[in-house]
């Protein structure tokens, strides 16, 4: 089985870190993987992205054109990438900055205010990691032991401080 996975936002979000998390998550469930970033000079304020693929066997090609998974982080990202998901596919949304709804009937569509979530518990930029965990929850790609051991390795040294918010962030999006 393959999963593809496309994770978009505006640049500072953290949607390259969430990728990463999952392709991390892929590889302690021994899967092959592809995470390919795009976001060049759109960093820190432009649209960002990446592509995820998981499988049980080896993947083609890193390039995602039409998820099954799509996580949109703001506005633009949702316009640009609701229509490329497959037919049966999830799409989890930061309510609190898109105000679109979905209007495919083909597709599942979760609405979490993130990151009015991550304001509300002290966890600045951490609406990404609510994200993860309401994807998660729908999706059952992964479990919550496997998330966590993911955020310990990707999280540097440096900032193993916020650790701990992270485990918390996903479950907030667990439980929304």
């Amino acid at each position: 089985m393959t999963t593809e996975i496309v994770l978009a936002g505006f640049g500072g979000q953290g949607v390259l870190f969430a990728g990463k998390i999952l392709a991390y998550c892929g590889l302690m469930d021994n899967k092959e993987l592809s995470w390919l970033p795009s976001y060049g000079p759109e960093m820190r304020g432009g649209t960002a992205n990446c592509s995820v693929c998981i499988s049980d066997k080896p993947i083609g090609s890193p390039l995602v054109l039409n998820p099954d998974i799509l996580i949109a982080m703001n506005q633009p990202s949702f316009d640009k990438f609701v229509d490329a998901v497959k037919p049966n596919g999830k799409i989890f949304v930061d309510s609190t900055l898109i105000d679109s709804k979905c209007e495919r009937s083909d597709v599942e569509c979760y609405y979490i205010p993130s990151s009015q979530l991550a304001e509300d518990n002290n966890l600045k930029g951490g609406s990404n990691i609510i994200l993860l965990g309401k994807l998660i929850k729908e999706t059952g790609i992964f479990t919550l032991d496997t998330m966590k051991k993911a955020i310990e390795k990707v999280v540097p040294p440096a900032k193993s401080h916020l650790i701990e918010n992270n485990f918390k962030a996903i479950e907030i999006g667990m439980n929304n």
